[in-house]
Protein backbone atom coordinates (compact mmCIF):
# COMPACT_ATOMS: atom_id res chain seq x y z
CA UNK A 1 0.00 0.00 0.00
CA UNK A 2 2.69 2.47 1.01
CA UNK A 3 4.87 1.63 -1.99
CA UNK A 4 1.92 2.01 -4.36
CA UNK A 5 0.87 5.48 -3.20
CA UNK A 6 4.53 6.56 -3.07
CA UNK A 7 4.84 5.47 -6.71
CA UNK A 8 1.85 7.66 -7.57
CA UNK A 9 3.53 10.67 -5.96
CA UNK A 10 6.71 9.83 -7.87
CA UNK A 11 4.87 9.63 -11.19
CA UNK A 12 2.93 12.86 -10.64
CA UNK A 13 6.13 14.70 -9.77
CA UNK A 14 7.85 13.19 -12.82
CA UNK A 15 5.18 14.50 -15.17
CA UNK A 16 5.09 17.95 -13.55
CA UNK A 17 8.89 18.13 -13.60
CA UNK A 18 8.90 17.14 -17.28
CA UNK A 19 6.67 20.13 -18.02
CA UNK A 20 9.37 22.59 -16.87
CA UNK A 21 11.84 22.16 -19.80
CA UNK A 22 8.94 22.19 -22.27
CA UNK A 23 7.99 25.79 -21.42
CA UNK A 24 10.74 27.50 -23.46
CA UNK A 25 10.18 25.03 -26.32
CA UNK A 26 6.48 25.87 -26.51
CA UNK A 27 7.25 29.59 -26.19
CA UNK A 28 9.65 29.40 -29.14
CA UNK A 29 7.36 27.18 -31.24
CA UNK A 30 4.40 29.56 -30.90
CA UNK A 31 6.48 32.80 -30.76
CA UNK A 32 5.16 33.74 -27.31
CA UNK A 33 6.39 36.59 -25.12
CA UNK A 34 6.83 36.15 -21.37
CA UNK A 35 3.45 37.70 -20.60
CA UNK A 36 1.71 35.45 -23.14
CA UNK A 37 3.38 32.41 -21.63
CA UNK A 38 2.17 33.69 -18.27
CA UNK A 39 -1.41 33.69 -19.53
CA UNK A 40 -0.97 30.13 -20.78
CA UNK A 41 0.18 29.12 -17.31
CA UNK A 42 -2.83 30.96 -15.92
CA UNK A 43 -5.04 28.64 -18.00
CA UNK A 44 -3.29 25.68 -16.36
CA UNK A 45 -3.97 27.17 -12.94
CA UNK A 46 -7.60 27.89 -13.66
CA UNK A 47 -8.11 24.34 -14.86
CA UNK A 48 -6.72 22.97 -11.64
CA UNK A 49 -8.57 25.32 -9.30
CA UNK A 50 -11.92 24.85 -11.06
CA UNK A 51 -11.71 21.07 -11.47
CA UNK A 52 -10.09 20.16 -8.13
CA UNK A 53 -13.28 20.83 -6.08
CA UNK A 54 -15.22 18.53 -8.42
CA UNK A 55 -12.73 15.72 -7.88
CA UNK A 56 -12.85 16.36 -4.13
CA UNK A 57 -16.63 16.00 -4.17
CA UNK A 58 -16.30 12.82 -6.24
CA UNK A 59 -13.85 11.38 -3.70
CA UNK A 60 -16.38 12.09 -0.96
CA UNK A 61 -18.97 10.06 -2.89
CA UNK A 62 -17.03 7.07 -4.26
CA UNK A 63 -13.68 7.17 -2.44
CA UNK A 64 -10.11 8.15 -3.26
CA UNK A 65 -8.91 4.93 -4.88
CA UNK A 66 -11.19 4.90 -7.95
CA UNK A 67 -10.59 8.61 -8.55
CA UNK A 68 -6.83 8.14 -8.24
CA UNK A 69 -6.89 5.21 -10.66
CA UNK A 70 -8.63 7.21 -13.38
CA UNK A 71 -6.70 10.44 -12.91
CA UNK A 72 -3.32 8.68 -12.73
CA UNK A 73 -3.91 7.04 -16.13
CA UNK A 74 -4.98 10.38 -17.61
CA UNK A 75 -1.95 12.08 -16.07
CA UNK A 76 0.41 9.79 -17.97
CA UNK A 77 -0.59 11.28 -21.30
CA UNK A 78 -1.23 14.97 -20.54
CA UNK A 79 2.01 16.21 -22.14
CA UNK A 80 1.29 14.66 -25.54
CA UNK A 81 -1.54 17.06 -26.54
CA UNK A 82 0.63 20.00 -25.47
CA UNK A 83 3.43 19.29 -27.92
CA UNK A 84 1.02 18.49 -30.78
CA UNK A 85 -1.24 21.53 -30.26
CA UNK A 86 -1.35 23.29 -33.67
CA UNK A 87 -2.27 26.77 -32.43
CA UNK A 88 -2.36 28.88 -29.28
CA UNK A 89 -6.16 28.56 -28.65
CA UNK A 90 -5.81 24.77 -28.69
CA UNK A 91 -2.80 25.02 -26.39
CA UNK A 92 -4.84 27.10 -23.93
CA UNK A 93 -7.61 24.49 -23.87
CA UNK A 94 -5.13 21.64 -23.43
CA UNK A 95 -3.37 23.46 -20.58
CA UNK A 96 -6.73 23.93 -18.85
CA UNK A 97 -7.28 20.17 -18.97
CA UNK A 98 -3.66 19.55 -17.98
CA UNK A 99 -4.15 21.60 -14.81
CA UNK A 100 -7.37 19.81 -13.97
CA UNK A 101 -5.84 16.35 -14.38
CA UNK A 102 -2.71 17.15 -12.37
CA UNK A 103 -4.71 18.82 -9.58
CA UNK A 104 -7.30 16.05 -9.41
CA UNK A 105 -4.63 13.38 -9.18
CA UNK A 106 -2.95 15.43 -6.46
CA UNK A 107 -6.09 15.32 -4.34
CA UNK A 108 -6.62 11.62 -5.01
CA UNK A 109 -3.09 10.54 -4.12
CA UNK A 110 -3.03 12.65 -0.96
CA UNK A 111 -6.38 11.26 0.11
CA UNK A 112 -5.13 7.71 -0.52
CA UNK A 113 -1.98 8.48 1.49
CA UNK A 114 -4.22 9.50 4.39
CA UNK A 115 -5.91 6.08 4.15
CA UNK A 116 -2.49 4.37 4.27
CA UNK A 117 -1.49 6.44 7.30
CA UNK A 118 -4.61 5.38 9.16
CA UNK A 119 -4.16 1.74 8.25
CA UNK A 120 -0.48 1.71 9.23
CA UNK A 121 -1.06 4.02 12.22
CA UNK A 122 2.02 6.10 11.40
CA UNK A 123 2.79 9.17 9.32
CA UNK A 124 4.04 8.70 5.76
CA UNK A 125 2.99 11.99 4.17
CA UNK A 126 6.35 13.72 4.38
CA UNK A 127 8.10 10.86 2.60
CA UNK A 128 5.34 10.81 -0.03
CA UNK A 129 6.09 14.47 -0.69
CA UNK A 130 9.73 13.45 -0.92
CA UNK A 131 8.88 10.98 -3.68
CA UNK A 132 6.97 13.73 -5.50
CA UNK A 133 10.04 15.96 -5.37
CA UNK A 134 12.24 13.07 -6.49
CA UNK A 135 9.97 12.54 -9.48
CA UNK A 136 10.14 16.25 -10.22
CA UNK A 137 13.92 16.08 -10.15
CA UNK A 138 14.01 13.14 -12.57
CA UNK A 139 11.52 14.78 -14.94
CA UNK A 140 13.18 18.20 -14.95
CA UNK A 141 16.77 16.96 -15.10
CA UNK A 142 16.15 14.46 -17.89
CA UNK A 143 13.75 16.63 -19.87
CA UNK A 144 16.31 19.05 -21.25
CA UNK A 145 18.57 16.24 -22.44
CA UNK A 146 15.69 14.31 -24.01
CA UNK A 147 14.43 17.40 -25.84
CA UNK A 148 17.93 18.18 -27.04
CA UNK A 149 18.51 14.63 -28.32
CA UNK A 150 15.08 13.60 -29.61
CA UNK A 151 12.92 16.74 -29.79
CA UNK A 152 9.92 17.84 -27.74
CA UNK A 153 7.46 15.43 -29.34
CA UNK A 154 9.53 12.33 -28.61
CA UNK A 155 10.26 13.65 -25.10
CA UNK A 156 6.52 13.79 -24.37
CA UNK A 157 6.08 10.25 -25.71
CA UNK A 158 8.91 8.91 -23.53
CA UNK A 159 7.43 10.62 -20.46
CA UNK A 160 4.04 9.06 -21.21
CA UNK A 161 5.54 5.57 -21.57
CA UNK A 162 7.56 5.77 -18.34
CA UNK A 163 4.64 7.25 -16.38
CA UNK A 164 2.24 4.57 -17.64
CA UNK A 165 4.67 1.82 -16.66
CA UNK A 166 4.81 3.21 -13.10
CA UNK A 167 1.01 3.35 -12.93
CA UNK A 168 0.66 -0.23 -14.17
CA UNK A 169 2.95 -1.43 -11.38
CA UNK A 170 1.08 0.49 -8.66
CA UNK A 171 -2.58 0.81 -9.62
CA UNK A 172 -3.73 -2.60 -8.34
CA UNK A 173 -1.86 -2.22 -5.04
CA UNK A 174 -3.46 1.02 -3.88
CA UNK A 175 -5.00 0.90 -0.41
CA UNK A 176 -8.78 0.39 -0.41
CA UNK A 177 -10.78 3.21 1.10
CA UNK A 178 -11.82 2.94 4.72
CA UNK A 179 -15.45 1.96 5.26
CA UNK A 180 -17.84 4.85 5.88
CA UNK A 181 -21.14 4.61 7.68
CA UNK A 182 -24.10 4.93 5.27
CA UNK A 183 -25.57 7.54 7.63
CA UNK A 184 -22.54 9.82 7.16
CA UNK A 185 -22.82 12.43 4.42
CA UNK A 186 -19.57 14.34 4.17
CA UNK A 187 -20.05 18.07 3.74
CA UNK A 188 -17.62 20.90 3.45
CA UNK A 189 -18.36 24.30 4.98
CA UNK A 190 -16.09 27.30 4.99
CA UNK A 191 -15.42 28.98 8.32
CA UNK A 192 -15.23 32.66 9.19
CA UNK A 193 -12.51 32.01 11.76
CA UNK A 194 -9.38 33.89 10.63
CA UNK A 195 -6.69 31.41 11.69
CA UNK A 196 -7.02 28.88 8.83
CA UNK A 197 -6.70 31.74 6.35
CA UNK A 198 -3.60 33.02 8.12
CA UNK A 199 -2.09 29.54 7.85
CA UNK A 200 -3.25 29.53 4.23
CA UNK A 201 -1.20 32.67 3.62
CA UNK A 202 1.90 30.84 4.86
CA UNK A 203 1.14 28.03 2.42
CA UNK A 204 0.42 30.53 -0.37
CA UNK A 205 3.67 32.49 -0.02
CA UNK A 206 5.63 29.26 0.36
CA UNK A 207 4.22 27.66 -2.78
CA UNK A 208 4.36 30.69 -5.11
CA UNK A 209 8.18 30.54 -5.45
CA UNK A 210 8.09 26.80 -6.13
CA UNK A 211 5.60 27.32 -8.94
CA UNK A 212 7.54 30.24 -10.35
CA UNK A 213 10.78 28.23 -10.51
CA UNK A 214 8.93 25.35 -12.15
CA UNK A 215 7.41 27.53 -14.85
CA UNK A 216 10.09 30.19 -15.36
CA UNK A 217 13.41 28.77 -14.14
CA UNK A 218 14.27 27.12 -17.46
CA UNK A 219 13.50 30.26 -19.44
CA UNK A 220 15.58 32.36 -17.01
CA UNK A 221 18.60 30.10 -17.43
CA UNK A 222 18.35 30.07 -21.21
CA UNK A 223 17.26 33.62 -21.96
CA UNK A 224 19.05 35.69 -19.32
CA UNK A 225 22.06 33.52 -18.48
CA UNK A 226 22.67 31.78 -21.82
CA UNK A 227 22.38 28.20 -20.59
CA UNK A 228 22.28 25.35 -23.10
CA UNK A 229 18.94 23.60 -23.59
CA UNK A 230 20.38 20.49 -21.92
CA UNK A 231 20.75 22.37 -18.64
CA UNK A 232 17.61 24.49 -18.72
CA UNK A 233 15.57 21.96 -16.73
CA UNK A 234 18.09 21.99 -13.89
CA UNK A 235 16.56 25.13 -12.37
CA UNK A 236 13.55 23.21 -11.08
CA UNK A 237 15.60 20.03 -10.98
CA UNK A 238 17.92 21.59 -8.38
CA UNK A 239 14.94 22.66 -6.28
CA UNK A 240 13.34 19.23 -6.58
CA UNK A 241 16.59 17.50 -5.57
CA UNK A 242 17.07 19.47 -2.36
CA UNK A 243 13.37 19.40 -1.56
CA UNK A 244 13.27 15.62 -1.95
CA UNK A 245 16.29 15.16 0.31
CA UNK A 246 15.00 17.46 3.03
CA UNK A 247 11.45 16.11 2.90
CA UNK A 248 12.62 12.57 3.55
CA UNK A 249 14.04 13.81 6.88
CA UNK A 250 11.44 16.53 7.42
CA UNK A 251 9.61 14.85 10.28
CA UNK A 252 12.87 14.38 12.22
CA UNK A 253 13.84 18.03 11.64
CA UNK A 254 10.52 19.23 12.98
CA UNK A 255 10.74 16.99 16.04
CA UNK A 256 14.22 18.33 16.81
CA UNK A 257 13.65 22.05 16.33
CA UNK A 258 9.89 22.44 16.71
CA UNK A 259 7.51 23.67 14.02
CA UNK A 260 7.95 27.42 14.60
CA UNK A 261 11.75 27.36 14.49
CA UNK A 262 11.63 25.04 11.49
CA UNK A 263 9.46 27.53 9.59
CA UNK A 264 11.66 30.49 10.56
CA UNK A 265 14.92 28.82 9.56
CA UNK A 266 13.34 27.47 6.39
CA UNK A 267 12.01 30.88 5.33
CA UNK A 268 15.42 32.50 5.81
CA UNK A 269 17.17 29.78 3.81
CA UNK A 270 14.59 29.93 1.01
CA UNK A 271 14.87 33.72 0.76
CA UNK A 272 18.67 33.56 0.67
CA UNK A 273 18.60 30.97 -2.11
CA UNK A 274 16.27 32.99 -4.32
CA UNK A 275 18.37 36.11 -3.72
CA UNK A 276 21.47 34.24 -4.91
CA UNK A 277 19.60 32.99 -7.99
CA UNK A 278 18.35 36.51 -8.76
CA UNK A 279 21.81 38.10 -8.74
CA UNK A 280 23.60 35.14 -10.36
CA UNK A 281 25.97 35.89 -13.19
CA UNK A 282 26.10 32.35 -14.54
CA UNK A 283 23.79 29.34 -14.92
CA UNK A 284 25.80 27.39 -12.33
CA UNK A 285 25.40 30.14 -9.71
CA UNK A 286 21.65 30.39 -10.41
CA UNK A 287 21.20 26.62 -10.14
CA UNK A 288 23.09 26.68 -6.81
CA UNK A 289 20.77 29.43 -5.58
CA UNK A 290 17.69 27.48 -6.63
CA UNK A 291 19.06 24.40 -4.85
CA UNK A 292 19.51 26.41 -1.65
CA UNK A 293 15.97 27.76 -1.91
CA UNK A 294 14.68 24.20 -2.22
CA UNK A 295 16.21 23.36 1.17
CA UNK A 296 14.13 26.13 2.70
CA UNK A 297 10.92 25.55 0.74
CA UNK A 298 10.82 21.80 1.47
CA UNK A 299 9.33 21.84 4.97
CA UNK A 300 7.27 25.04 4.83
CA UNK A 301 4.12 23.66 3.22
CA UNK A 302 4.00 20.33 5.12
CA UNK A 303 4.36 22.23 8.43
CA UNK A 304 1.75 24.82 7.39
CA UNK A 305 -0.77 22.15 6.46
CA UNK A 306 -0.07 20.22 9.65
CA UNK A 307 -0.82 23.41 11.56
CA UNK A 308 -4.03 23.87 9.57
CA UNK A 309 -5.14 20.36 10.50
CA UNK A 310 -4.52 20.97 14.21
CA UNK A 311 -6.23 24.32 14.67
CA UNK A 312 -8.26 24.22 17.92
CA UNK A 313 -12.02 24.13 17.57
CA UNK A 314 -11.88 23.41 13.84
CA UNK A 315 -12.26 20.06 12.04
CA UNK A 316 -8.96 19.02 10.50
CA UNK A 317 -10.44 18.66 7.02
CA UNK A 318 -11.74 22.23 6.98
CA UNK A 319 -8.42 23.80 7.94
CA UNK A 320 -6.40 21.65 5.54
CA UNK A 321 -8.82 22.28 2.65
CA UNK A 322 -8.63 26.06 3.07
CA UNK A 323 -4.85 26.12 3.37
CA UNK A 324 -4.41 23.73 0.44
CA UNK A 325 -6.73 25.73 -1.82
CA UNK A 326 -4.95 28.99 -1.03
CA UNK A 327 -1.53 27.42 -1.53
CA UNK A 328 -2.46 25.69 -4.76
CA UNK A 329 -3.90 28.89 -6.18
CA UNK A 330 -0.49 30.46 -5.62
CA UNK A 331 1.62 27.71 -7.17
CA UNK A 332 -0.56 27.63 -10.28
CA UNK A 333 -1.73 31.21 -10.85
CA UNK A 334 0.99 33.55 -9.52
CA UNK A 335 3.53 32.61 -12.25
CA UNK A 336 1.38 34.62 -14.68
CA UNK A 337 2.29 37.73 -12.67
CA UNK A 338 5.95 36.69 -12.71
CA UNK A 339 5.83 36.65 -16.50
CA UNK A 340 4.48 40.20 -16.53
CA UNK A 341 7.25 41.39 -14.18
CA UNK A 342 9.91 39.61 -16.23
CA UNK A 343 8.75 41.13 -19.51
CA UNK A 344 8.65 44.70 -18.16
CA UNK A 345 11.70 44.42 -15.89
CA UNK A 346 13.72 41.19 -15.77
CA UNK A 347 13.67 37.71 -14.32
CA UNK A 348 16.23 38.93 -11.80
CA UNK A 349 13.72 41.44 -10.43
CA UNK A 350 11.00 38.79 -10.48
CA UNK A 351 13.00 36.30 -8.40
CA UNK A 352 14.08 39.08 -6.04
CA UNK A 353 10.39 39.82 -5.46
CA UNK A 354 9.78 36.15 -4.70
CA UNK A 355 12.52 36.22 -2.07
CA UNK A 356 10.66 39.08 -0.35
CA UNK A 357 7.56 36.88 0.05
CA UNK A 358 9.35 34.87 2.70
CA UNK A 359 9.34 37.96 4.94
CA UNK A 360 5.58 37.40 5.23
CA UNK A 361 6.14 33.73 6.06
CA UNK A 362 8.64 34.77 8.73
CA UNK A 363 6.18 37.29 10.20
CA UNK A 364 3.42 34.68 10.42
CA UNK A 365 5.64 31.82 11.60
CA UNK A 366 4.11 31.68 15.08
CA UNK A 367 0.97 30.01 13.65
CA UNK A 368 3.12 26.94 12.97
CA UNK A 369 2.99 26.12 16.70
CA UNK A 370 -0.22 24.21 16.03
CA UNK A 371 1.77 21.72 13.95
CA UNK A 372 3.46 20.47 17.11
CA UNK A 373 0.18 18.97 18.28
CA UNK A 374 0.00 15.40 16.86
CA UNK A 375 0.67 14.37 13.27
CA UNK A 376 -2.30 15.18 11.06
CA UNK A 377 -2.73 14.14 7.47
CA UNK A 378 -1.55 16.79 5.05
CA UNK A 379 -1.91 17.39 1.36
CA UNK A 380 -0.27 19.28 -1.44
CA UNK A 381 3.40 19.97 -2.29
Amino acid sequence: MRAAVSAMFLMNGFVVGSWAPLVPELAARHALSESRVGFLILALGLGSILIMPLSGALIARIGARPVLRVTSIACCFVLLPLVFAPAVPVLVAVLFVFGGVIGSMDIGMNANAVVVERRLKRAIMSSCHGFWSLGGLIGAASGGFLINWFGANMHAAIVAAVAFLIVLCAITRLAPDLPVSPDVKPRFRLTLAPMPYVVGLVALFSMVPEGAILDWGALYLRQDLGADVSYSGLAFGAVAATMATVRFVGDAVRRKFGAVRTVRYSALIAAAGLFVAAIAGSPAAAIAGFALSGIGIANLVPVALSAAGNLPGLPAGVGISIATSMGYSGILMAPALIGFIAEHNSFSVAFMSLAALFAVVLALSSVARHADIGEPATAGH
